[in-house]
Order: C-alpha cells, then structure tokens, then sequence
C-alpha cells in the first residue's frame, strides 16, 4: 500500500505474502502480539514495514498511528516504520511528531541518480538528502535501506551510495542485494539479457566492500539480504538472482577474509603457521562457507592455521600471530 511507483525490481505482493490489508485485521495482529510480552518483563516496538507507510491514507495512516501508540509503555517502547524519500515532507513530519515513533527507514536504494533512473525509483539523490535532513532536524532516528546490484549501478555506486548514508547522519543501514522477482519489468530485461544479475559470490564482494564503509563509519548494519522465506524461493515468484538464505554470513565473511588475506600478505612468512586470534562468535564467519576462508589463509601461510576465539577482542578486531605449542587444538 502507499507507493503507486513502479520500479522495475518491485512485486510488492511477492515481498510481503500479502495483497489486501484490513484496518480492523492489522489492529487484532497488533492487540495479539502485544499480549504475547505480558509477564515476560520484555519490550518491543510496533513496525509498519512491507510497503511506504506516510503515502497511505492520511486518515488510514492516522489511525493505525492511533492504534500503535495505544500500545506504548505496556510493552511497546515506539514505533517505526518504512517508506520512501519521497513520501516524506513538513505535513507528515508534523503528523509523526504527535507520536512515539522511534525510527523511520528510507528506501534510499541508489544515491546515483542514473541507478535511480534506470530502476524507474521516480526520486532523486536530491530528494533523499532533504528527506533524511528533515527527520533528523525533527529529532528521528534514520535507517537507510540500500540494493546492490541495481540495473547500471557499479561497485563504486554502490560504495558511493552507503559513503552518501553515513555522510547524512543516517543511524543504521540495510544493504539489500537485488533479486528479480516474476512479473516484474526486472524480471523482462532479464529474460532480455538486457540485464544480468548478480551471482551469490558476487553479491557477496560487492556487500561486503558496503559493510565495509557502514563498520568504518560506525553506521549499524541491520541487515542483509531479504527475509529467508518460502516467497522468496517459490517457483511462483522468484525468478533469478542472489537469494541466499545466509547472505549475512557469507558477506561478513567475505569482509573478514579481505582484511585477513590483506594481513597475511604483509606478514610475509612462508610456510610458517600462524594463529588467528578473533572476537567470540566469529569463527564461521572468518573459516567461510565450506571452510573456503581458511584454505586460502593456509594457501598464503604455506601452512595450517588455528582460528582461536578470544574474549580480549570485539567487533572486527583480529591478530595474527606464530604458532608457539605444537598442541594447539583447531576450531
């Protein structure tokens, strides 16, 4: 609901499972799992995704406002929402100013105004940058969602674009790697060859080398990829593209074995083994899927590698250092 566009890469309905909305139904779900925090000591927020939320129906959108707000301080903290960048002007940021609205995410997608174009978005860069200045002007919180893999957009595009997201002051990102859906237009320029999707591999360099940008800038990355779900993966309505149920991981641990390799190759140290030290938690990430990541370290090293947890590092800390004991025992 809300978006009248058409771009080229959108089957709304395939997305969000769903194709007619009722008020009274959208109130009950939210009434029902409000109910489920009773007693648990627990907080949640009420999200209206899926769709351009502030292009609705002023009235429609003001009451499930209504609706949601009700719910605040008895296991809702606030709510947030999606929409468009052009969907957001002084008239709506004076309507959500009236609520508890904790966070509003924009589908940026581009900030090149040719990627924009050739995915027929109907914005411009420009459009987003006064979006995101007014709801940080008016105190939001902002969550930029941007696609990889757009028709014409470039790995610098893409850099360029989540580089423009830290720059606006935006909070968190999205990085979504561009799947073509059936009965889309994306789904004829495939079909065309007029465009070429993405592999999984490289979806997962080109994320990567965003995460990158997002982590140096201390932008949160939300997410990657699409929800996993059976919509995603029907015959009925997935056509091509990049739609792995792990996108997360394996983009992650691309970016780790960057700046592992990159590491390696300064060490210099042939057949020599080494130890990779790592925060707690990342070790599938840093070995790879199928353990791909860590044959390469070996192939660099000349030799084994033991990737050791640690509680002393975080985040995308690592060292990389000689192996002392002969008894080290492998993750």
């Amino acid at each position: 609901m809300g978006c009248p566009n058409n771009c080229v890469f959108c089957d709304q309905r395939a997305i969000s499972g769903r194709v007619h909305f009722d008020e009274k139904d959208a109130i009950r779900l939210m009434e029902e799992s409000v109910r489920t925090l009773e007693g648990t000591g627990r907080c949640a927020e009420i999200a209206f995704f899926g769709g351009s939320f502030t292009g609705i129906d002023r009235t429609l959108m003001i009451r499930l406002l209504d609706a949601a707000e009700a719910f605040v301080g008895h296991g809702v903290s606030g709510i947030r929402m999606s929409t468009r960048p052009d969907y957001i002007n002084a008239e709506i940021i004076e309507i959500l100013k009236n609520y508890t609205v904790s966070q509003v995410e924009l589908g940026i997608q581009s900030m090149s105004d040719r990627v924009l174009e050739c995915s027929k978005r109907g914005h411009t860069a420009e459009d987003t940058r006064r979006a995101v200045k007014l709801l940080r002007d008016n105190s939001f919180s902002v969550v930029g969602q941007m696609m990889v893999g757009l028709p014409k957009s470039s790995a610098e595009d893409e850099v360029f674009t989540a580089r423009q997201i830290c720059a606006m002051g935006c909070d968190g990102a999205r990085i979504y790697p561009t799947v073509v859906f059936k009965r889309t237009e994306l789904e004829a320029m495939a079909e065309s060859a007029s465009y070429v999707p993405l592999t999984v591999e490289e979806a997962a360099l080109r994320c990567a080398d965003v995460l990158e940008v997002f982590e140096e800038n201390g932008t949160e990355c939300l997410r990657i990829g699409l929800c996993d779900s059976e919509n995603l993966h029907s015959e009925e309505k997935y056509h091509s593209g990049p739609a792995h149920p792990a996108m997360g991981e394996l983009v992650r641990g691309e970016l780790w074995r960057k700046r592992i390799c990159a590491c390696l190759e300064k060490r210099g140290e042939k057949n020599t083994p080494a130890v990779i030290e790592i925060p707690y938690g990342a070790a599938s990430a840093v070995a790879g899927q199928k353990k791909r990541n860590r044959r390469e370290y070996e192939k660099l090293c000349g030799s084994k590698v033991i990737i050791r947890e640690s509680s002393a590092l975080c985040g995308t800390e690592f060292r990389v250092y000689d192996i002392q004991e002969a008894d080290e025992v492998c993750i």
